[in-house]
């Protein structure tokens, strides 16, 4: 999947070009995972480009940053600003957003208090993270041999770089399968998530996906798309799932920024329902989609123009 950058980086309140966004190799981040970080997606609409749920990918960047003592230098709301910058600095119809925040060059002991913190937010043209015809066809996945992070070690509901160790682990084992992706169970055995999605399951036209205890990340397209099913009438239950209800359901899909909504055909090698995108899962991805990409109306608000003037006293 090539990758295509966007020249102009935000660091620190102030744009630098892509090769000076670097960091010194004895940076905190680099031997501990220091790292909080968020994936945000601007799409292509009819009004100009549009941040999906900016509010929300902030929040939760300010949140995961809280819980591991990282105090921040800039509001939310200056955050927001400056992804919003980023977009119109780089004269952008549609990318994938990644603001970071890490624990800079400083000391080198594993105490972080003494370590400048640094954000940079930078962008870069991605399209379907699962494969280019996930999204209509669906993947075949695996359950992971290896599980998620127990509550008690490293915090879920942080987006933060070590967990993600975790999902490199779950990814690998996938693909060296032949999978697309896999799917952790949590430290009790039942179903957590993907190495970067979460997961919801259809069974006689009623939704269920893992609750936040079962250490899932709580999604920000997890989150709506539970709103538009519950729009159109369909019951969302957040519940323990265990292995083998992912064999003997009628639909099952991932969530997630990068994924959007992917539909899941089989799990290990099982065929999911009729092997084909379900009609649930088909219906909530048509609503997603036309929403995003501004062919329906936004009528939560989930969408900021980009192309609009910058507010004075920007960033």
């Amino acid at each position: 999947m090539a990758v295509n950058y966007f020249p102009k980086v935000w660091h620190n309140g102030k744009f630098i070009p892509w090769d000076e966004a670097t960091i010194h190799v004895a940076s905190h981040v680099v031997s501990y995972a220091s790292c909080l970080f968020e994936g945000v997606r601007c799409y292509e609409t009819p009004q100009g480009p549009s941040i999906f749920r900016l509010k929300e990918h902030t929040d939760r960047l300010v949140n995961s940053c809280k819980i591991y003592r990282m105090e921040l230098p800039y509001t939310r709301e200056q955050i927001s600003q400056a992804l919003i910058e980023l977009v119109r600095v780089n004269n952008i119809k549609h990318c994938y957003l990644r603001p970071i925040v890490f624990r800079g060059y400083g000391e080198v002991g594993v105490n972080p208090m003494k370590n400048p913190i640094e954000i940079y937010l930078l962008a870069w043209e991605w399209g379907k993270y699962l494969g280019d015809e996930a999204l209509r066809l669906g993947v075949d996945v695996c359950v992971s041999s290896w599980q998620r992070i127990a509550p008690n070690t490293l915090p879920a509901m942080a987006k933060a770089a070590a967990n993600y160790m975790n999902a490199q682990l779950i990814k690998m084992e996938a693909l060296t399968n032949g999978y697309v992706e896999g799917i952790s169970l949590d430290a009790s055995g039942y179903v957590s998530e993907g190495s970067g999605e979460n997961i919801f399951m259809v069974t006689d036209g009623k939704m269920i996906t893992p609750s936040l205890s079962s250490c899932v990340l709580p999604g920000i397209t997890r989150d709506s798309v539970m709103t538009l099913a519950q729009e159109i009438g369909i019951s969302v239950t957040e519940q323990s799932i265990t292995r083998e209800m992912l064999y003997l359901a009628d639909e099952l899909f991932f969530t997630g920024t990068a994924a959007e909504i992917t539909p899941i055909r089989s799990v290990d090698r099982i065929v999911v329902g009729k092997g084909e995108p379900g009609p649930v899962t088909r219906g909530l991805q048509e609503r997603f989609l036309a929403i995003v990409q501004g062919r329906s109306e936004d009528k939560h608000g989930w969408l900021t123009l980009c192309n609009q003037p910058v507010a004075a006293g920007r960033v």
